[in-house]
C-alpha cells in the first residue's frame, strides 16, 4: 500500500552470533536513549541554577555536550540495526536480485571499511588523549580520555553490527536493502 511506513529491523533467524550483535546494539541504543534523558536533566539543572539561583555553572554545559556526542556515536549501532539511516532504493528497486545482492554486499563491505578507519583513528585518539593525560581547558578540566572514548567503542560497536549485516546477507537471513526479491 503506498504511503505506508513498516519498521525494518535487521533479521538474525537463529544465529547465535547475529542474536548477540542484535542485543549488543540494543543494549547501546537504551544508553544512548539514557544519555539524552541524562543531558535534558542536567540542562533543566543548569537552566534553574542560572535563572532562579542566580549561580554559576561551572561543569554542566560541557557535560551536556560530552553527552549528546557520546549519545549519537553510541547510538550508531542501534539505528544500523532498525534500518533509521536514510535509504534512498530506487536503484536496487530497479535491479535484478543478484545485481542487487552485490549492491548490498559492496556497499556493507565499503561503509564497513570506512568505520574501520574511523574506529583506527577514532582508538588512536583517545589513546593518545589518556597516555598524555590530556584535561579540557575549562574550569571542570575533565580527563580528556573519558569523553573521547565514545569515539572508539560507537564506531567499533558499529563496525560489528556492519559486519553482522554483511553476515545475515551472505547466509541469506536477510534480503538486501530489506527488498524481497520480486
Amino acid at each position: 500500500m503506498a504511503g505506508q511506513v513498516t519498521q525494518r529491523v535487521a533479521k538474525t533467524g537463529n544465529n547465535p552470533f547475529l542474536k548477540a550483535v542484535a542485543a549488543i546494539s540494543t543494549v547501546a541504543g537504551w544508553i544512548s536513549a539514557a544519555m539524552i534523558v541524562l543531558a535534558v536533566g542536567i540542562t533543566c539543572q543548569m537552566i534553574f541554577v542560572r535563572a532562579v539561583l542566580n549561580h554559576s555553572t561551572i561543569w554542566q554545559t560541557e557535560m551536556v555536550v560530552y553527552l549528546m556526542i557520546a549519545a549519537t556515536l553510541m547510538g550508531l549501532p542501534y539505528v544500523q540495526r532498525l534500518r533509521g539511516h536514510v535509504n534512498v532504493d530506487l536503484i536496487p528497486i530497479a535491479l535484478p536480485p543478484r545485481a542487487r545482492f552485490f549492491m548490498a554486499c559492496f556497499t556493507l563491505s565499503v561503509s564497513a571499511a570506512m568505520v574501520a578507519v574511523m574506529l583506527w583513528y577514532g582508538f588512536d585518539y583517545w589513546h593518545f588523549a589518556w597516555e598524555r593525560g590530556w584535561r579540557s581547558d575549562t574550569i571542570w578540566g575533565v580527563r580528556l580520555w573519558i569523553p573521547y572514548m565514545a569515539l572508539p567503542i560507537g564506531f567499533g560497536l558499529l563496525l560489528l553490527q556492519l559486519i553482522a549485516d554483511i553476515v545475515a546477507l551472505i547466509l541469506r537471513i536477510d534480503t538486501p536493502f530489506g527488498l524481497e526479491n520480486t
